[in-house]
């Protein structure tokens, strides 16, 4: 089955995250994901919209299996190294990219709206955030800077160390999201937004764009995630608990 969908309107190419229930993000999707996206700038797209299921865009890492693999500190790098490929692969993107966020947006659905361009969300009680604290996880210094990009140094201080999420009123409101729409409008308002930017000269557009994200980019460099720490933090005795905590509330 696959857990990515694209639909191209005109040179624009939507992709979605198809993994039901919640599009949580294991090594397949994330890859699948990241192929989609090098597919659609390789067969001429001048813009892409990403966009999730119903109700949430996506849960974030998938939790439950990276559990599972126990001891195996080589799959789970593997995971991680995955999900940051598809980061930095919407980060580096060529072409301008919409998220198109028609419900949640925790942790690492957090992090791929945040790689985007621009943010579009369901209006109503959905909530987007960084909420790795409150799983026994420290935001890599790379993620922490996506979020002090969008929202300023201290408020991204106060959501990060309390590992909040903001209903989406909030995050309008403090700049996470940029837009609210009726949850069935929102990818077809991404693609309005794309459609704008794109009428633009587009090298100037282009050239433009890629001076203002270089810092986005740099945020991702491997040096500011330290992957191998972050690994190693996984299988502290704290983390471990709150894991195991949250696959447990899951399972129920």
């Amino acid at each position: 089955m696959n857990c990515v969908e694209t639909q191209t309107h005109g040179d624009i190419v939507e992709i979605k995250l198809a993994r039901a229930p919640v599009n949580a993000l294991n090594p397949a999707l994330c890859n699948a994901a990241r192929e989609a996206i090098e597919q659609a700038v390789l067969h001429g797209a001048h813009g892409i919209v990403l966009s999730g299921g119903p109700k949430v865009f996506s849960a974030g890492l998938d939790v439950p299996y990276l559990i599972s693999l126990g001891d195996r500190r080589d799959h789970l790098l593997l995971a991680w190294q995955a999900f940051f490929g598809l980061s930095r692969a919407l980060a580096s993107s060529p072409v301008p990219v919409v998220a198109a966020i028609a419900g949640h947006a925790p942790a690492g659905g957090c992090v791929l709206a945040l790689c985007c361009d621009y943010r579009v969300m369901a209006s109503g009680d959905y909530g987007i955030g960084l909420n790795e604290t409150q799983v026994g996880l420290v935001a890599p210094e790379g993620i922490q800077r996506l979020m002090r990009r969008v929202v300023g140094t201290y408020r991204a201080e106060r959501l990060l160390v309390a590992g909040a999420m903001v209903n989406a009123e909030n995050a309008l409101r403090i700049g996470l999201v940029d837009e609210l729409v009726e949850i069935d409008a929102v990818s077809e308002r991404a693609r309005e937004w794309l459609q704008q930017l794109l009428s633009l000269p587009r090298s100037a557009m282009l050239q433009t764009r890629a001076l203002a994200r270089a810092d986005l980019i740099e945020a991702l460099r491997p040096e500011h995630i330290e992957l191998d720490r972050f690994v190693e933090s996984w299988y502290s005795l704290d983390t471990q608990v709150a894991l195991k905590a949250l696959v447990a509330k899951l399972g129920k």
